[in-house]
């Protein structure tokens, strides 16, 4: 039988979990990070993870896996503490339905989707956002910014594309849309910004910044139960 390990993360409970004898469920922190989730993954060349918790939870989990090179063996299945998980949205999960996402989780089948890094050791598994913007923006080779927005917006691509989506919104008294464009990778270089990734704000303002498509895809089940 493959194993299941299921994680609870922050203050969030896992109802339904605690009468299945064959699932192995652990409380971690919020965000967890190696010296939780490293030792719950030994010994689990194959294994079913499952998360509950947010799209920020949900990357964290994600990042030890691939730093243990183990997102070809792990299947993932998230059950969102939160109806407005941008995972959620890109990937038909059942946010707003905890048992039915709960179910999925379990019994769904896997499918590979995008895997997005950046260059400071992360990964992007719903939105990511830099702004205020003032510099220059390139999807692959095409010119997505030059000069300013009020944010540029990236997301892994749900439709089978090069790996993600990336959107800049201006910034004007009578709106106006930007541009947006598909591709393997974004690469930025901007007067000092923010960046947020799965609503959580980088430690420091960035004037650089890439994001790309890891060369192996994450094993996220959400196939139909």
């Amino acid at each position: 039988m493959v194993a299941v390990v299921a994680l609870a993360c922050g203050n969030n409970e896992f109802p339904g979990l605690t009468e299945r004898s064959e699932i192995s469920l652990h409380r971690v922190s919020a965000t967890p990070g190696k010296s939780e989730i490293d030792p719950l993954l030994t010994g689990l060349p194959e294994a079913r993870l499952l998360v509950h918790g947010t799209d920020a939870d949900l990357a964290a989990v994600v990042l030890r896996l691939l730093r243990r090179e183990l997102l070809g063996s792990v299947a993932v299945g998230y059950v969102p503490a939160e109806a407005s998980s941008v995972v959620a949205d890109l990937w038909g999960l059942p946010a707003r339905d905890p048992g039915r996402a709960l179910d999925l989780a379990l019994s769904g089948d896997p499918d590979r989707v995008p895997l997005i890094r950046d260059d400071v050791g992360g990964v992007l598994l719903g939105r990511g956002v830099l702004g205020p913007l003032r510099g220059v923006a390139y999807c692959d080779d095409e010119l997505v910014l030059r000069g300013q927005a009020g944010r540029l917006e990236v997301t892994p691509d749900p439709g089978a594309g090069e790996g993600l989506l990336v959107r800049t919104v201006r910034r004007s008294l009578f709106g106006g849309r930007g541009a947006s464009a598909a591709g393997r990778a974004v690469q930025i270089g901007c007067l000092p910004t923010r960046v947020v990734r799965d609503g959580v704000t980088h430690a420091r303002p960035v004037n650089k910044w890439i994001w790309y498509r890891h060369t192996e895809d994450l094993r996220l089940v959400r196939g139909l139960v």
